[in-house]
Protein backbone atom coordinates (compact mmCIF):
# COMPACT_ATOMS: atom_id res chain seq x y z
CA UNK A 1 0.00 0.00 0.00
CA UNK A 2 1.43 3.31 -0.72
CA UNK A 3 1.86 5.88 1.83
CA UNK A 4 0.92 9.24 2.00
CA UNK A 5 3.49 11.87 0.64
CA UNK A 6 5.93 13.52 3.32
CA UNK A 7 6.36 16.73 1.09
CA UNK A 8 3.07 19.07 1.67
CA UNK A 9 0.61 20.50 -1.16
CA UNK A 10 1.85 23.86 -2.77
CA UNK A 11 -2.15 25.63 -2.25
CA UNK A 12 -2.10 28.75 -4.74
CA UNK A 13 -3.98 32.40 -3.59
CA UNK A 14 -6.48 32.37 -6.24
CA UNK A 15 -8.29 35.30 -6.80
CA UNK A 16 -7.59 37.11 -3.59
CA UNK A 17 -10.96 39.06 -3.87
CA UNK A 18 -13.10 35.45 -4.40
CA UNK A 19 -13.54 32.62 -1.97
CA UNK A 20 -10.10 31.11 -1.95
CA UNK A 21 -9.20 32.12 1.25
CA UNK A 22 -12.54 31.57 2.89
CA UNK A 23 -12.47 28.05 1.75
CA UNK A 24 -8.52 27.50 2.35
CA UNK A 25 -9.21 28.84 6.07
CA UNK A 26 -12.30 26.35 6.62
CA UNK A 27 -10.16 23.34 5.00
CA UNK A 28 -6.84 24.32 7.25
CA UNK A 29 -10.12 23.99 10.51
CA UNK A 30 -11.32 20.70 9.52
CA UNK A 31 -7.41 19.30 9.17
CA UNK A 32 -7.59 16.93 12.26
CA UNK A 33 -11.50 15.93 11.65
CA UNK A 34 -10.93 15.32 7.99
CA UNK A 35 -7.58 13.92 7.80
CA UNK A 36 -6.14 16.37 5.45
CA UNK A 37 -2.76 15.92 4.06
CA UNK A 38 -0.29 18.96 5.11
CA UNK A 39 -0.26 21.88 3.06
CA UNK A 40 1.00 25.82 2.64
CA UNK A 41 -0.66 28.65 1.31
CA UNK A 42 1.42 30.69 -1.44
CA UNK A 43 0.44 34.63 -0.52
CA UNK A 44 0.28 37.37 1.76
CA UNK A 45 -0.35 36.54 5.06
CA UNK A 46 -1.61 39.84 5.85
CA UNK A 47 -4.45 38.47 2.90
CA UNK A 48 -5.64 35.73 5.06
CA UNK A 49 -5.62 37.37 8.53
CA UNK A 50 -7.60 40.26 7.44
CA UNK A 51 -10.05 37.60 5.43
CA UNK A 52 -10.31 35.25 8.74
CA UNK A 53 -11.04 39.00 10.39
CA UNK A 54 -13.70 39.23 8.13
CA UNK A 55 -15.02 35.63 8.67
CA UNK A 56 -14.77 35.96 12.37
CA UNK A 57 -12.85 33.27 12.67
CA UNK A 58 -10.05 32.69 15.62
CA UNK A 59 -7.04 31.23 13.45
CA UNK A 60 -3.38 30.90 13.70
CA UNK A 61 -1.40 31.85 10.40
CA UNK A 62 2.53 30.87 10.32
CA UNK A 63 4.59 33.06 7.95
CA UNK A 64 7.39 30.35 7.24
CA UNK A 65 9.59 28.86 4.46
CA UNK A 66 8.07 25.70 2.43
CA UNK A 67 10.45 23.80 4.11
CA UNK A 68 9.30 24.33 7.41
CA UNK A 69 5.28 24.11 6.25
CA UNK A 70 4.54 20.44 6.88
CA UNK A 71 6.02 21.17 10.57
CA UNK A 72 4.09 24.23 11.14
CA UNK A 73 0.48 22.58 9.47
CA UNK A 74 -0.80 21.01 12.81
CA UNK A 75 -0.98 24.08 15.07
CA UNK A 76 -0.86 26.83 12.05
CA UNK A 77 -2.16 27.83 8.69
CA UNK A 78 1.67 28.13 7.02
CA UNK A 79 1.67 30.79 4.00
CA UNK A 80 4.73 31.18 2.07
CA UNK A 81 5.18 35.03 0.80
CA UNK A 82 5.04 35.67 -2.53
CA UNK A 83 6.65 38.86 -2.54
CA UNK A 84 3.17 40.04 -4.10
CA UNK A 85 0.75 41.76 -1.26
CA UNK A 86 -2.75 41.26 -2.17
CA UNK A 87 -4.63 44.32 -0.73
CA UNK A 88 -8.69 43.55 -2.53
CA UNK A 89 -11.20 42.93 -0.38
CA UNK A 90 -14.13 40.09 -0.26
CA UNK A 91 -15.56 40.66 -4.12
CA UNK A 92 -13.60 43.51 -4.96
CA UNK A 93 -11.10 42.40 -7.01
CA UNK A 94 -8.10 45.20 -7.22
CA UNK A 95 -5.04 46.44 -9.07
CA UNK A 96 -3.28 43.44 -6.74
CA UNK A 97 -5.17 40.62 -8.00
CA UNK A 98 -3.77 39.61 -10.96
CA UNK A 99 0.08 39.79 -9.80
CA UNK A 100 -0.76 38.21 -6.43
CA UNK A 101 -2.31 35.31 -7.83
CA UNK A 102 0.27 34.87 -11.01
CA UNK A 103 2.97 35.20 -8.48
CA UNK A 104 1.26 32.13 -6.32
CA UNK A 105 0.91 30.16 -9.53
CA UNK A 106 4.43 30.72 -10.36
CA UNK A 107 5.81 30.01 -7.31
CA UNK A 108 3.58 26.49 -6.58
CA UNK A 109 4.93 25.12 -9.98
CA UNK A 110 8.60 26.24 -9.06
CA UNK A 111 8.34 24.38 -6.12
CA UNK A 112 6.84 21.54 -6.71
CA UNK A 113 9.30 21.01 -9.96
CA UNK A 114 12.53 21.79 -7.09
CA UNK A 115 10.94 18.46 -5.19
CA UNK A 116 10.18 21.19 -2.26
CA UNK A 117 6.15 20.32 -2.73
CA UNK A 118 4.24 17.42 -3.77
CA UNK A 119 1.82 18.46 -6.41
CA UNK A 120 0.20 22.17 -6.99
CA UNK A 121 -3.52 22.83 -5.79
CA UNK A 122 -5.19 25.44 -7.42
CA UNK A 123 -7.29 27.97 -5.77
CA UNK A 124 -10.11 29.49 -8.63
CA UNK A 125 -8.67 32.62 -10.34
CA UNK A 126 -10.65 35.11 -11.93
CA UNK A 127 -10.06 34.67 -15.83
CA UNK A 128 -11.84 38.43 -16.33
CA UNK A 129 -9.69 39.97 -13.96
CA UNK A 130 -6.37 38.16 -15.38
CA UNK A 131 -7.50 39.30 -18.70
CA UNK A 132 -7.41 43.08 -17.95
CA UNK A 133 -3.60 42.77 -16.56
CA UNK A 134 -2.65 41.51 -19.55
CA UNK A 135 -3.10 37.74 -19.31
CA UNK A 136 -2.99 35.64 -22.94
CA UNK A 137 -4.07 32.07 -21.71
CA UNK A 138 -7.51 30.78 -22.01
CA UNK A 139 -7.25 29.40 -18.21
CA UNK A 140 -5.04 28.16 -15.55
CA UNK A 141 -4.62 24.70 -17.81
CA UNK A 142 -2.99 26.53 -20.34
CA UNK A 143 -0.78 28.44 -18.33
CA UNK A 144 0.23 25.64 -16.04
CA UNK A 145 1.39 23.71 -19.77
CA UNK A 146 3.18 26.92 -20.62
CA UNK A 147 5.35 27.22 -16.90
CA UNK A 148 6.07 22.96 -17.39
CA UNK A 149 7.29 23.64 -20.75
CA UNK A 150 11.26 22.95 -20.99
CA UNK A 151 13.71 23.56 -24.08
CA UNK A 152 10.84 25.15 -25.86
CA UNK A 153 8.35 22.36 -25.92
CA UNK A 154 5.12 22.71 -23.95
CA UNK A 155 3.42 19.70 -23.19
CA UNK A 156 -0.21 19.12 -24.57
CA UNK A 157 -2.55 19.91 -21.34
CA UNK A 158 -5.69 17.77 -20.38
CA UNK A 159 -8.51 18.76 -18.54
CA UNK A 160 -9.77 16.52 -16.61
CA UNK A 161 -12.86 16.49 -14.02
CA UNK A 162 -13.19 13.89 -11.33
CA UNK A 163 -15.39 12.91 -8.81
CA UNK A 164 -15.96 9.20 -7.18
CA UNK A 165 -18.95 8.83 -9.51
CA UNK A 166 -17.40 9.85 -12.60
CA UNK A 167 -14.66 11.21 -14.69
CA UNK A 168 -14.71 13.39 -18.02
CA UNK A 169 -12.37 14.99 -20.23
CA UNK A 170 -13.05 17.41 -22.95
CA UNK A 171 -11.07 16.68 -26.27
CA UNK A 172 -11.37 21.13 -26.87
CA UNK A 173 -11.41 23.03 -23.87
CA UNK A 174 -11.41 26.75 -23.34
CA UNK A 175 -12.67 28.39 -26.61
CA UNK A 176 -15.99 28.91 -28.22
CA UNK A 177 -17.83 26.43 -29.84
CA UNK A 178 -17.60 27.38 -33.12
CA UNK A 179 -13.86 27.17 -32.35
CA UNK A 180 -14.22 23.91 -30.95
CA UNK A 181 -15.07 22.70 -34.33
CA UNK A 182 -12.35 23.53 -35.99
CA UNK A 183 -10.38 22.87 -33.61
CA UNK A 184 -11.37 19.14 -33.07
CA UNK A 185 -9.54 16.55 -35.67
CA UNK A 186 -8.49 12.79 -35.01
CA UNK A 187 -4.87 13.42 -33.81
CA UNK A 188 -6.19 15.44 -30.96
CA UNK A 189 -8.60 13.22 -30.05
CA UNK A 190 -5.57 10.44 -30.15
CA UNK A 191 -3.14 12.57 -28.13
CA UNK A 192 -5.61 13.60 -25.46
CA UNK A 193 -6.72 9.38 -24.73
CA UNK A 194 -3.61 8.30 -24.77
CA UNK A 195 -2.32 10.96 -22.16
CA UNK A 196 -5.46 10.20 -20.18
CA UNK A 197 -5.11 6.13 -20.33
CA UNK A 198 -1.90 6.29 -19.53
CA UNK A 199 -2.15 8.82 -16.43
CA UNK A 200 -5.60 6.84 -15.33
CA UNK A 201 -3.10 4.26 -15.14
CA UNK A 202 -0.18 6.02 -13.47
CA UNK A 203 -1.81 8.36 -11.20
CA UNK A 204 -5.11 6.56 -10.32
CA UNK A 205 -3.64 3.34 -10.56
CA UNK A 206 -6.46 1.92 -13.04
CA UNK A 207 -4.47 -1.21 -14.58
CA UNK A 208 -6.80 -1.27 -17.74
CA UNK A 209 -8.62 1.90 -18.50
CA UNK A 210 -11.80 1.99 -19.69
CA UNK A 211 -12.26 4.83 -21.75
CA UNK A 212 -16.17 5.71 -23.46
CA UNK A 213 -15.38 8.61 -26.18
CA UNK A 214 -18.43 10.36 -27.27
CA UNK A 215 -19.85 11.53 -30.35
CA UNK A 216 -20.00 15.29 -31.73
CA UNK A 217 -23.36 15.62 -32.85
CA UNK A 218 -27.07 14.69 -31.95
CA UNK A 219 -27.16 10.55 -31.27
CA UNK A 220 -23.45 10.36 -32.70
CA UNK A 221 -24.56 11.90 -35.81
CA UNK A 222 -27.30 8.83 -36.61
CA UNK A 223 -24.98 7.31 -39.22
CA UNK A 224 -24.02 10.60 -41.24
CA UNK A 225 -27.80 12.31 -41.59
CA UNK A 226 -26.95 14.41 -38.56
CA UNK A 227 -23.42 14.77 -39.14
CA UNK A 228 -20.08 13.35 -40.44
CA UNK A 229 -17.64 13.74 -38.04
CA UNK A 230 -18.45 10.60 -36.05
CA UNK A 231 -17.56 8.44 -39.14
CA UNK A 232 -14.82 11.18 -40.80
CA UNK A 233 -13.07 12.52 -36.93
CA UNK A 234 -14.04 10.07 -34.03
CA UNK A 235 -14.58 7.11 -35.02
CA UNK A 236 -10.90 6.51 -37.21
CA UNK A 237 -9.54 8.10 -33.83
CA UNK A 238 -11.19 5.05 -31.79
CA UNK A 239 -10.06 2.81 -34.23
CA UNK A 240 -6.04 3.62 -34.37
CA UNK A 241 -6.18 3.40 -30.47
CA UNK A 242 -7.83 0.49 -30.24
CA UNK A 243 -4.85 -0.97 -32.45
CA UNK A 244 -2.24 0.69 -29.69
CA UNK A 245 -4.23 -1.75 -27.02
CA UNK A 246 -5.80 1.36 -25.60
CA UNK A 247 -9.65 0.30 -24.51
CA UNK A 248 -11.43 3.00 -25.93
CA UNK A 249 -15.17 2.41 -26.85
CA UNK A 250 -17.44 5.00 -29.10
CA UNK A 251 -18.39 7.06 -30.48
CA UNK A 252 -21.36 6.98 -28.15
CA UNK A 253 -24.42 9.04 -28.18
CA UNK A 254 -23.46 11.76 -25.72
CA UNK A 255 -27.16 11.82 -24.23
CA UNK A 256 -26.97 7.90 -22.87
CA UNK A 257 -23.58 8.00 -21.72
CA UNK A 258 -24.43 9.29 -18.32
CA UNK A 259 -26.79 7.54 -16.50
CA UNK A 260 -26.22 5.08 -13.55
CA UNK A 261 -25.61 1.50 -15.05
CA UNK A 262 -23.67 3.81 -18.70
CA UNK A 263 -21.40 5.56 -15.95
CA UNK A 264 -20.40 2.01 -14.23
CA UNK A 265 -19.40 0.73 -17.62
CA UNK A 266 -16.24 2.87 -18.52
CA UNK A 267 -13.64 4.54 -16.05
CA UNK A 268 -13.49 8.24 -17.92
CA UNK A 269 -15.77 9.69 -20.60
CA UNK A 270 -13.74 11.72 -23.23
CA UNK A 271 -15.84 14.36 -24.76
CA UNK A 272 -15.65 16.64 -27.58
CA UNK A 273 -16.14 19.89 -26.34
CA UNK A 274 -16.16 21.75 -22.91
CA UNK A 275 -20.20 21.66 -22.23
CA UNK A 276 -20.37 18.05 -23.37
CA UNK A 277 -18.21 16.75 -20.32
CA UNK A 278 -18.71 19.50 -17.48
CA UNK A 279 -22.83 19.47 -17.38
CA UNK A 280 -22.84 16.12 -16.56
CA UNK A 281 -20.21 16.32 -13.93
CA UNK A 282 -21.22 19.26 -12.18
CA UNK A 283 -24.72 17.77 -12.12
CA UNK A 284 -23.71 14.53 -10.97
CA UNK A 285 -20.85 15.90 -8.54
CA UNK A 286 -20.63 19.45 -7.92
CA UNK A 287 -20.12 19.76 -4.70
CA UNK A 288 -17.38 17.06 -4.66
CA UNK A 289 -15.63 17.54 -8.12
CA UNK A 290 -12.15 18.11 -8.80
CA UNK A 291 -10.29 19.75 -11.70
CA UNK A 292 -7.06 17.84 -12.87
CA UNK A 293 -4.57 19.03 -15.29
CA UNK A 294 -3.41 15.84 -16.87
CA UNK A 295 -0.71 15.43 -19.42
CA UNK A 296 1.92 17.73 -16.82
CA UNK A 297 5.32 16.29 -15.10
CA UNK A 298 3.68 17.59 -12.08
CA UNK A 299 0.52 17.10 -10.32
CA UNK A 300 -2.01 19.52 -10.40
CA UNK A 301 -5.49 19.82 -8.67
CA UNK A 302 -8.31 22.04 -8.13
CA UNK A 303 -11.66 22.95 -6.85
CA UNK A 304 -14.29 22.34 -9.81
CA UNK A 305 -16.30 26.04 -9.33
CA UNK A 306 -15.04 29.62 -9.60
CA UNK A 307 -14.27 32.96 -7.51
CA UNK A 308 -18.05 33.53 -6.52
CA UNK A 309 -17.37 37.06 -5.55
CA UNK A 310 -20.77 37.23 -4.25
CA UNK A 311 -20.29 35.14 -1.07
CA UNK A 312 -16.67 35.62 -0.58
CA UNK A 313 -16.13 36.85 3.13
CA UNK A 314 -19.85 35.96 4.05
CA UNK A 315 -18.40 32.57 5.32
CA UNK A 316 -20.87 30.72 2.76
CA UNK A 317 -18.54 29.18 0.65
CA UNK A 318 -18.55 25.18 1.00
CA UNK A 319 -14.75 24.04 1.08
CA UNK A 320 -15.97 20.22 -0.20
CA UNK A 321 -14.09 20.72 -3.79
CA UNK A 322 -11.11 22.33 -2.28
CA UNK A 323 -11.05 19.70 0.34
CA UNK A 324 -12.05 16.43 -2.09
CA UNK A 325 -8.34 18.49 -4.88
CA UNK A 326 -6.58 18.25 -1.69
CA UNK A 327 -7.16 14.57 -1.01
CA UNK A 328 -6.84 13.75 -4.24
CA UNK A 329 -3.77 15.58 -5.16
CA UNK A 330 -2.29 13.00 -1.78
CA UNK A 331 -3.94 10.20 -3.46
CA UNK A 332 -1.77 10.94 -6.70
CA UNK A 333 1.53 11.82 -5.22
CA UNK A 334 1.29 8.74 -3.14
CA UNK A 335 1.24 6.61 -6.57
CA UNK A 336 4.45 4.49 -7.25
CA UNK A 337 6.10 6.05 -9.47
Amino acid sequence: MAHPPAKPLALTLGEPAGIGPDITIAAWLRRSELKLPAFYLLGDAACLAARATALGVDIAIAAVGSDAAATAFAEALPVVATGERATAAPGRPDQSSAPAALASIRQAVADVRAGRAAAVVTNPIAKSVLYRAGFRHPGHTEFLAELAGAGGHTPQPVMMLWSPALAVVPVTIHVSLREALDQLTSELIVSTVRIVAAELTSRFGVARPRIAVSGLNPHAGEDGSLGHEEQTVVAPAIKLLRNEGIDARGPLPADTMFHAAARASYDCAVCMYHDQALIPIKTVAFDDAVNVTLGLPFIRTSPDHGTAFDIAGTGRANPASLIAALKLASRMAAQPA
